[in-house]
């Protein structure tokens, strides 16, 4: 444990409960803690890991979530403790951190042993692969596959013909024969359409000879693939059970729980993979197993971004919910813990101001901090307030506008205003536009991003850039007022993904510039400077065009 100096922590009042994992800011002493060891980290010269921050260094680039805990130890000394995640410069075994829940890496570990037989599986698979009677084969079937299709798909092409010049033989000759001339010649084309047919038949079947010969072939070298694929497969999940069985957490209590059982009750089922290894559940298992008392936690990336995530160097982040919310869960039973914000119901007293409304409709200027519909915890919405404005009419959502996000929203009132409207959301023939404070002053005046996104499952409700997976979304923006260290601008989303513009503001193949007080991708601030400030729609009934504006108010 790394102590702080009395002096240096002597104004700072310990905090009386312990950190938010999910949502937070820093306690004054872990700020002190997280610069001691990036200080560290600076000055460091024996870890051979690349975090992408030296052009001159080698290796793969691997950006890093490093974490502290505050911690007391039995004579009331406060100090830290520090972790990072996965694994650094490919060992889990550095003397400034917290071991792992599992080590893994330890030599001789039957992890290791079972790696090493995968790996000699994967070799041999690989031998397999690149064996060069294989390649022709495969070479081989594709291009006698092409063949055939196109030597039977010409002698069709000449049957075709053939058919064409027996009908106008036989329109010819029943003119100008007798009926008994005529059905000799009519025989005679009888069996030039068989013998035609029979061709068509050695054909085919010759393709299906030639190809089957070399299909076989082909299939001795695939099945033999196909047996050590699944061999790995069984092996892999086997080990993965092993790995889990030794992942056993600690609590404040002494209680110990696996990672089978915390996830058995979870949407996964099971743990997912890298279940375990991140900084804070290393850090409380450390303390809670060498009587230290946890005081406070943060987390922060060391490094460059991940080409799919939007990470900044040095910047706090939460832990992740998809594996660390579960395993926290135990590692926190009975601890005093701050009060989750998401559970935080806004100021009744806020007024939700109604712009327009009329028997199928109604357009609302929705305030930041207020939920479009119910959550799972958080009941008060949109939906709940116009419920108790309407009296007995159900509001019926059209679409959504993130917790944060300000602005215009329309709800329909009967079912055919909402079919009508919705669709037009689906056609894309909703005019939106949106407006927003970026944190930094940008280079371009305007322009257009496409990147597209899908949703980060162990870490909802982050978004990912993935161009495999992801789906399409694109937004066009342009600059509307440049100050000293941002710059406004005004968005239009032609299409909807979920986060979006927070996404394409503040990753770095976007803007790289996240929304001021976008406390998911960029820095948390009294309120999140994104404002839905133009809606423009057909009515469902009169099929006049409705057009609204709402000023932003920043």
């Amino acid at each position: 444990m790394s102590y702080f100096p009395d002096k240096t922590i002597a104004a700072i009042a310990l905090p009386e409960r312990f950190t938010f994992p999910f949502y937070y800011e820093p306690h004054p002493l872990t700020k002190l803690a997280a610069l001691d060891l990036q200080h560290y980290l600076e000055t460091q010269t024996h870890l051979e890991h690349n975090f992408g921050l030296n052009a001159d260094a080698e290796g793969m680039v691997i950006g890093k979530m490093f974490g502290v805990l505050v911690v007391q130890d039995a004579d009331g000394k406060v100090g830290y403790l520090s972790a990072f995640s996965g694994k650094l410069a490919n060992s889990n075994d550095h003397p400034r951190f917290v071991p792992p829940v599992f080590d893994m890496l330890v030599e001789n570990s039957f992890f290791l042993k079972e790696i090493e037989i995968i790996n000699a599986i994967n070799d041999r698979i690989t031998g397999i692969e690149e064996n060069k009677n294989y390649q022709q084969l495969k070479l081989d079937v594709e291009k006698l596959s092409a063949q055939s299709v196109q030597e039977i798909a010409a002698f069709r092409e000449q049957l075709k013909h053939n058919k064409e010049q027996r009908k106008q033989i036989r329109e010819t000759q029943k003119k100008s024969l007798s009926q008994p001339e005529y059905e000799v010649v009519a025989l005679d084309l009888i069996k030039y359409s068989l013998h035609d047919k029979h061709q068509l038949t050695l054909l085919t079947n010759k393709w299906k000879q030639v190809l089957d010969e070399v299909q076989t072939a082909l299939a001795q070298f695939e099945n033999a693939i196909d047996t050590l694929k699944n061999e790995r497969k069984e092996k892999s999940a086997t080990l993965q059970q092993q790995l889990f069985a030794q992942y056993v957490f600690l609590n404040k209590d002494g209680k110990n729980k696996s990672l089978q059982d915390i996830f058995s009750l979870t949407a996964f089922g099971k743990p997912p993979g890298g279940a375990g290894e991140c900084a804070t559940p290393k850090l409380l298992q450390y303390a809670f197993a060498n009587g230290y008392k946890p005081l406070a936690m943060a987390e922060f990336w060391w490094g460059a971004a991940p080409k799919s995530e939007i990470r900044k160097h040095k910047q706090f982040y939460p832990a992740c919910t998809g594996k660390c919310k579960p395993i926290l869960a135990h590692m926190l039973e009975g601890m005093p813990v701050d009060e989750n914000p998401f559970l935080r119901i806004p100021d009744e007293k806020r007024e939700l101001e109604i712009i327009y409304e009329d028997d199928s409709l109604v357009v609302v200027n929705k305030p930041a901090g207020l939920l479009s519909v119910p959550g799972v915890e958080i009941k008060e919405s949109v939906y709940t307030r116009l419920k108790d404005v309407f009296g007995g009419i159900e509001p019926l959502i059209v679409h959504r506008l993130d917790m944060d996000t300000s602005g215009l929203l329309v709800v329909a009132k009967t079912p055919h205003a909402h079919k009508h409207i919705q669709r037009q959301f689906m056609q894309g023939t909703v005019r939106k536009r949106y407006r927003a404070l970026l944190s930094r002053v940008l280079e371009q005046s305007e322009g257009e991003i496409d990147l597209p996104l899908t949703a980060d499952v162990f870490n909802r409700p982050r978004q990912l850039v993935c161009f495999k997976t992801g789906k399409k979304s694109i937004t066009r923006w342009k600059a509307v007022k440049t100050y000293n260290a941002m710059t406004k601008v005004d968005f239009w989303p032609l299409t909807g993904r979920t986060h979006q513009l927070r996404m394409h503001s503040a990753h770095d193949l976007g803007l790289n510039a996240p929304i001021v007080g976008d406390d998911l991708y960029g820095m948390a601030s009294e309120r999140m400077y994104l404002h839905a400030a133009h809606l423009e729609f057909i009515h469902p009934n009169t099929k006049e065009k409705m057009s609204f504006e709402a000023e932003e108010g920043f």
